[in-house]
């Protein structure tokens, strides 16, 4: 059991077990006192051992994010993403703490922070960021620290499930608004992505070498959840992608020449040309979904297109016509 006492006008924290060292460490209240001795008994009890507590003295939070962004990051396939989350972490105060001063209190502050500046789902996914990079720095990089602290908080709550769809002739004007861009692929593009469902990544990554026209397939080798998987094309898709493709294309060549920024902003602008509100370029993808189920198929049939692995989310993202609905069951 650990003994708290005032010595010299500071709070000193003493732990005493049997087959160790005797540790003590002075702090400025009672509380920090407290919370130390029961870090340590808590390592003690876990490792048989006390850690050597000076690294977490020595070392910030923004060291580990540092190693870890030079590290484990280059490693993932969302690592550009990544990066900036890491590089707003470290400029934030908390990246500032040494390992040992840190509490779930003030992953919960950051929290509460974060939240009024930016989105729940955005502040979510610093936290998992940080839980991570905690959890390797104690199972990888052998810190001594207690626990991990973001993982003990409570996460905000994510509703970000949307039901926009493509409304009367809106497709029809992005399609038209295509050709005042002057990108020559924009348009296939869009057909592509509201017949077939792939998520934007997997289009821009899509190489000619991957598309079969005679076949109507395009094969994916990468996805966002690992599973490779291909996607049957619809004749209309064919039609554009045979006509963007040509006949001296490298087949090594990507079949969308455009990056993720780029793409961000030719859509506001698209959409703005076409006089749409309130669509992003992932809608495509519940456009797409939605019209896979109104054609007929079953949930093992579009989840193998749409590369769904759970129900749950297949459902979130298939939003059926209600008019659609009543003519299948009258």
């Amino acid at each position: 059991m650990a003994t708290i006492r005032k010595l010299r006008g500071r709070w000193q924290a003493q732990v005493r077990r049997r087959g160790m060292k005797p540790r003590a460490k002075s702090f400025d209240t009672k509380g920090e006192a407290e919370r130390w001795a029961r870090d340590l008994e808590t390592q003690v009890d876990r490792f048989g051992a006390a850690p050597d507590t000076k690294i977490l003295e020595t070392t910030t939070l923004r060291d580990l994010l540092e190693r870890y962004q030079r590290e484990v990051t280059p490693g993932k396939r969302g690592r550009d993403q990544e990066h900036q989350r890491l590089d707003v972490l470290m400029r934030h105060d908390l990246a500032h703490r040494t390992l040992v001063a840190l509490a779930a209190s003030d992953f919960a502050t950051y929290r509460d922070e974060r939240l009024l500046t930016v989105s729940p789902a955005t502040a979510l996914r610093e936290i998992a960021v940080l839980s991570h990079v905690l959890e390797v720095a104690i199972r990888d990089w052998s810190y001594p620290l207690a626990r991990n602290w973001a993982k003990s908080i409570r996460r905000p709550h994510v509703s970000n499930a949307r039901e926009r769809r493509l409304e009367g002739d809106e497709e029809a004007r992005l399609l038209s608004a295509c050709a005042l861009l002057r990108t020559p692929c924009l348009k296939a593009l869009l057909i592509v992505a509201s017949d077939s469902g792939m998520r934007r990544g997997e289009l821009l990554g899509l190489r000619w070498k991957d598309v079969a026209l005679e076949r109507q397939i395009a094969s994916l080798h990468v996805t966002k959840n690992g599973s490779p998987r291909q996607v049957p094309l619809t004749k209309r898709a064919v039609e554009m992608l045979g006509e963007l493709k040509g006949d001296d294309v490298d087949l090594d060549d990507v079949v969308f020449p455009i990056s993720p920024g780029s793409l961000e902003q030719m859509w506001r602008r698209l959409c703005r040309h076409a006089k749409v509100d309130g669509l992003r370029f992932h809608d495509l993808r519940h456009e797409a979904v939605s019209r896979l189920f109104e054609r007929g198929l079953n949930v093992i049939e579009v989840s193998a297109i749409s590369g769904h692995k759970e129900l749950r989310m297949l459902k979130r993202y298939s939003h059926l016509s209600a008019d659609d609905l009543v003519a299948r069951i009258s």
